[in-house]
């Protein structure tokens, strides 16, 4: 009897308890980020494109080896950032194309400012070429 006694005290006090918590008492949980696993993913493929890097830098890797991985890596990369930009609502920007290499270049109108390989204009004259790396006529 006692011990009949003793469970239904404990029964009623665990049902007191639990009726009396208040919400407020509760852990605020975080919510989970929608892009958290894409942020880990980036994460993985930067640390991947570190050590191949790293391991082609030391000899272990041949050159068609480390540019095949290298740009299966970036095609990952460029795919998870582009998801991220998609969940995040930013819009994609348009990237201007580069003129092509064989294409006639554009006539030089200022020297070191327009690119005589590729056409290329800069607000400052330059020594280099900032797409194609040609030298500048200065």
């Amino acid at each position: 009897m006692l011990l009949l006694a003793s469970a239904v005290a404990l029964i009623a006090l665990t049902v007191a308890f639990t009726f009396l918590v208040r919400t407020s008492d509760i852990p605020h949980v975080e919510p989970v980020s929608p892009v958290r696993h894409l942020e880990e993913r980036r994460a993985a493929i930067y640390e991947n494109l570190r050590d191949l890097q790293f391991e082609y830098r030391v000899g272990k890797l041949s050159d068609a080896d480390y540019q095949t991985t290298k740009t299966g890596l970036q095609r990952e990369l460029a795919g998870v950032l582009g998801e991220m930009d998609r969940l995040n609502g930013v819009k994609p920007t348009k990237v201007a194309a580069k003129p092509e290499m064989n294409a006639t270049p554009a006539p030089v109108t200022d020297l070191g400012t327009d690119c005589p390989n590729c056409g290329a204009r800069f607000s400052a004259p330059m020594k280099f070429c900032g797409e194609c790396g040609k030298a500048m006529v200065l």
